[in-house]
């Protein structure tokens, strides 16, 4: 069919039937003007868009597309829109928001250019305005084009107050982000046009509230902004005479259109999702998709405090929503600060969390705005103290740094918040919170000098969640607390909670179930896409609550998807009504409380295990067994946790044992397409809804997947990231009983690396794991370099705990010498001490082989403590410096380690050709060496009698050494000069720098 198109799609992964309507549409265009002149095309579209309201929408539209889609026609299309239209362009416009709003990110670069062109020429009518965008290149021309448009209609711009409030805040926030050497031009031009709006236009401007002076603060320091700041501050009447000063701002609510304009439709929808729709405890796959999505450049980190502004100010839940298990808003809060990287950043992402409490007053100010801040600190007191701290520090210091000459209104509005949180019972106390022993006592002094009034409480605070405008009912208050046990999951050094029952509280987060029966599943909108006998069946399957006859209905069902005459077209229906009437079974425990034989095969015996049941029967090649993988596709793009049910059913099921590789053949059928890809998602959402299956499920999978399992860091922080003590304690019997192998040596490396940016416990729980495993230590040694003493405590400790056991190698030796000396870290020396005490015949050897190996090297002088970024490089300063450090150790016990042959001659080695630098620094060591040297040359009979003080300790079963002959190790290791010194009656050796002290002779 001819159409406009020519292969050019308007719209990239849009909605078939939203592009094939624009399409339909353009095509009735086409058809009318075909082979028309000008004059005469127009008549035939005013003449069919008079026919009625389906033909003009259909006229209008189309000409729309053509403006979009052919630059070419674009003008003649335009034209011919703005004489045929007869409803003021409001469905042109209301085409044009649909599209911003919902696939604009989505068009291609013609049609997106030509909807900037559009936008011109609609604001030279007085249409229509639009603006937005961010920092990529695409939203960067975007935000330059509509500014463009802004100058040239300046007369149509100043019509509306509110489009100049809007524009000034929006470009006001952009300049921020455009200070890249190369976008000066663009902030050049918007810093003039803000300023114009502002000089010209500031009680339009007025209306944007407090958060204008905020925008303003981030853009002082630019020369133009900064005469305008301080006429802001100091001489109000130049800007307008009904402008009374910066308390006038400061004392009024941003709306909520401003605070929403600055995320794109995209971001707000994901936020509003996360907000209504997601559970609290099973967030973190939507918060890393949208980190990924939106806050992982380094520019996006100003976007964290629209965010806030955001959630604080406009996402306000209903009570019906604060009382359930939807994800908090202060949790989303609590993570945005928490994954911020930028100190600056921070500091306005804080500003912009506590910015309502600065100046609340409870007749104008919504309960909502501070809400979030006191319950970010509240909760994260537990998990996350520093975050706690740096808020109330953060609230404490904002007093009298904000705006000194306002300290006061500032400390009321604090005062006002506080006082109001407690009035509507956020929290009935806040003494647990300003008084926490957690926090350090010059924070908790600050705190009691700036609010003593909360400072003291007779009880501990019991929180309420509430809107505006009523508080909650008392019999949520149980409810809501388990919601929070999740955010305050502690350590196993933390105060341990006793239930009635005398055993430990679990800070852990159980999904909450509902008190309340769901109505039935309304499958109705799909029940008429099946066929009459599917139909038949799958409303029996609605109507019993029997599940053995659940299961035989469901077994008729499967047996009708496996005929040769099963329209496939109507797998998806069928598939929503499977989800619908399947949810209570995906929203219930999976792994029976006591785990038998009889209770496994009893928790499988449910209708939807009926499908996985055919598949385990058939075979591969059946054509049946890719009907049952489609259906099973399709249902796990309705329902996700059919893809662990299936793990489940695998292992637990006798039917489908030895069958666990079938799951392959089910992720190859996913629209995921790739085993390791929907292996790591089917064991987050285990991760995310039941903690006691995923160990359950982990030695299964790591057995049977071990090219997908053994390599992955992520699996593994999934499992230790929730396990409690006794399930790390089950996993590792699983280990050593050899039903589990969770690494190997050629990866085991590489993931314990990774695991150094976890948390505590689990990077312990990790290292209890793998030291339960028979690989050699000396296969993971290497991680010493990659390990600092104030950032990887966790590893040191496992690493230092695990190497005293081991009797030194080479190689051990020689990455434990690698670590930079520093006062603080005595990782080295003690190892080196413990080592020197069991095995210092060996430890000796390998030091004298690392002294003698890195003298003969080229020596670069540089200082061990400079570069941190690079791993560490074993230098002869290095060695020498432990070496001390260890002398030094061993000086106040009996230890005759450094009266070692091979010791003593390997020091005198580097001695011989050091600098006199390292002499001298080195000088006591060194020393150790001389006093050997003069052993070496004394006569025998002088020799013999100064042995107790200074000849090397002698082994058992072997004679001392004399001058006449030493032992094959000696002659082995020295020089030729040293053999010559060793001779009797040969002269001394004459040594610069340096004094014989306690030598025989003395």
């Amino acid at each position: 069919r001819k159409t406009c198109f020519s292969g050019k799609l308007l719209i990239c992964h849009a909605s078939v039937w939203f592009a094939d309507r624009l399409e339909r549409c353009v095509g009735i265009v086409q058809s009318l003007t075909n082979g028309l002149s000008e004059r005469e095309a127009n008549d035939a579209l005013t003449a069919n868009a008079c026919k009625g309201q389906p033909q003009h929408e259909e006229v209008c539209l189309g000409l729309f597309t053509l403006v979009l889609t052919e630059p070419a026609q674009a003008q003649r299309s335009y034209r011919d829109l703005t004489l045929v239209n007869r409803d003021g362009m409001s469905i042109v416009l209301g085409k044009i928001n649909q599209i911003l709003m919902e696939k604009f990110l989505k068009l291609q670069d013609q049609p997106r250019t030509q909807m900037v062109w559009l936008v011109r020429e609609l604001v030279k009518t007085g249409s229509v305005c639009v603006s937005g965008g961010d920092v990529s290149s695409k939203n960067l021309w975007l935000a330059e084009s509509i500014l463009d448009i802004l100058l040239e209609q300046k007369e149509w711009v100043l019509k509306s107050g509110m489009l100049i409030a809007m524009a000034v805040y929006t470009y006001l926030r952009l300049i921020v982000d455009h200070g890249a050497p190369n976008l000066l031009p663009l902030r050049q031009k918007e810093v003039d046009f803000c300023i114009s709006m502002l000089r010209d236009k500031f009680m339009d401007c007025l209306i944007i509230g407090r958060d204008l002076v905020r925008l303003l603060q981030n853009v002082a320091r630019i020369p133009e902004m900064e005469l305008l700041w301080k006429d802001l501050l100091h001489n109000p009447t130049q800007l307008s005479p009904q402008y009374t000063g910066i308390l006038q701002l400061l004392t009024a609510r941003t709306s909520r259109k401003f605070l929403a304009c600055r995320l794109t439709p995209d971001m707000e929808t994901k936020l509003l999702f996360m907000t209504s729709r997601v559970r609290f405890g099973q967030q973190k796959r939507y918060q890393d998709w949208f980190q990924r999505q939106y806050l992982s450049t380094a520019e996006s980190q100003s976007l964290r405090c629209d965010l806030i502004r955001y959630i604080c100010g406009v996402v306000h839940p209903s009570n019906e929503v604060l009382s359930s298990d939807i994800l908090p808003r202060w949790a989303i809060i609590g993570w945005l600060l928490t994954t911020c990287t930028s100190n600056v950043a921070a500091s306005n992402a804080k500003l912009a969390l506590f910015y309502d409490w600065l100046f609340f007053n409870p007749d104008k100010d919504s309960i909502m705005n501070i809400e979030p801040a006191i319950l970010v600190m509240h909760h994260s007191m537990k998990p996350h103290p520093a975050i706690t701290a740096t808020l109330l520090d953060f609230m404490c210091r904002i007093i009298p740094h904000f705006f000194p000459p306002l300290e006061s209104q500032v400390r009321q509005g604090v005062f006002n918040s506080l006082t109001f949180i407690m009035e509507k019972r956020v929290l009935a106390h806040l003494a647990p919170l300003f008084d926490n022993p957690k926090l350090d006592r010059e924070l908790r002094a600050m705190l009691r000098d700036r609010f003593p009034e909360f400072c003291s409480a007779p009880s501990p605070p019991t929180e309420v969640k509430m809107e505006e405008s009523s508080l909650l009912d008392s019999n949520l208050l149980d409810k809501d607390e388990a919601c929070y046990d999740n955010t305050e999951a502690a350590f196993s050094d933390d105060e341990e909670e006793l239930s009635t029952k005398g055993k430990k509280r679990e800070f852990r987060f159980h999904p909450i179930r509902e008190a309340v029966l769901e109505e039935p599943a309304d499958i109705t909108p799909w029940l008429d896409q099946l066929d009459d006998s599917m139909k038949e069946k799958v409303q029996q399957l609605q109507k019993t609550s029997d599940t053995e006859t659940q299961c035989e209905v469901m077994q008729e069902i499967v047996d009708l998807v496996l005929e040769d005459d099963f329209d496939t077209e109507q797998m998806s229906a069928l598939v929503s009504c499977l989800s619908e009437l399947f949810k209570e079974h995906f929203r219930g425990d999976v792994l029976p409380d006591e785990i038998t034989e009889e209770s496994l095969e009893e928790s499988v015996g449910k209708p939807v295990c009926l499908i996985f049941r055919n598949l385990v029967l058939m075979q591969e090649d059946n054509s049946g067994f890719s009907v049952l993988l489609d259906l099973l596709a399709e249902l796990y793009q309705k329902q996700p946790k059919i893809g662990y049910h299936l793990l489940y059913y695998l292992k637990a099921s006798k039917a489908a044992n030895g069958k666990m590789l079938l799951y392959e053949s089910f992720a190859q059928a996913t629209a995921l397409g790739d085993l390791h890809t929907c292996l790591m998602m089917d064991m987050k959402a285990c991760q995310e809804d039941d903690v006691r299956l995923l160990c359950f499920l982990t030695p299964s999978i790591y057995t049977e997947f071990p090219d997908e399992t053994l390599r992955s860091g992520e699996l593994l922080n999934m499992i230790v990231a929730v396990i409690d003590s006794t399930q790390l304690q089950e996993l590792m019997c699983h280990v050593m009983m050899g039903n589990l192998v969770m690494f190997r040596k050629d990866s085991v490396l590489n993931i314990l690396i990774q695991s150094l940016d976890w948390e505590t416990f689990e990077q312990y729980s990790t290292w209890q794991l793998f030291l339960a495993h028979s690989i050699p230590l000396e296969t993971i040694i290497p991680i010493l370099q990659h390990l600092k003493y104030k950032e990887h405590p966790e590893a040191l400790s496992c690493l230092l705990l695990q190497l005293r056991r081991e009797k030194p190698s080479e190689e051990m030796v020689k990455m434990v010498l690698s670590r930079p000396c520093h006062p603080e870290d005595h990782f080295t020396t003690s190892l080196l001490r413990h080592w020197a005490t069991r095995h210092d015949e060996t430890l000796g050897e390998h030091i004298k082989a690392q002294l003698i190996k890195n003298n003969s090297q080229p020596r670069k002088r540089q200082s061990l403590r400079s570069s941190s970024s690079k791993l560490a490089q074993l230098t002869l300063e290095q060695i020498l410096e432990h070496l001390d450090n260890l002398r030094l150790s061993l000086s106040n016990i009996k230890n005759n380690f450094f009266t070692q042959t091979p010791i003593l001659q390997a020091l005198q080695h580097v001695q011989a050709s050091c600098d006199e630098a390292h002499k001298m620094r080195f000088s006591d060591l060194f020393a150790l060496a001389e006093e050997f040297e003069d052993a070496q040359s004394k006569p025998p009979k002088s020799r013999r009698k100064a042995a107790p003080a200074s000849s090397p300790r002698q082994r058992k079963g072997a004679a001392p050494p004399t001058a006449a002959a030493t032992t094959e190790e000696e002659s082995a290791s020295s020089s030729a000069s040293e053999e010559e010194d060793s001779k009797p009656k040969a002269p001394k050796r004459k040594r610069k720098g340096l004094s014989a002290v306690g030598s025989d002779s003395d």
